[in-house]
């Protein structure tokens, strides 16, 4: 199933878009910006290539520096 994320510009679109989605029997989830970012993060990781591998020297050599 798809998701879809909806940033309204302010409270008062914030709250009509509650309501209609209620009024729709939509169930919504109300995040917080720390989620928000959490999610741009997840889907950043996913994207990223894993083909590389890095030596575990060169990972506490990068530490230590």
């Amino acid at each position: 199933m798809k998701a879809l994320v909806i940033t309204p510009k302010n409270e008062s679109e914030f709250k009509f878009l509650s309501d209609l989605l209620k009024k729709l029997d939509i169930v919504s989830i109300q995040m917080g910006e720390e989620e928000i970012e959490d999610l741009g993060l997840s889907k950043m990781l996913k994207a990223v290539d894993k083909s590389d591998k890095v030596s575990k020297e060169s990972i506490m050599a990068k530490l230590k520096s």
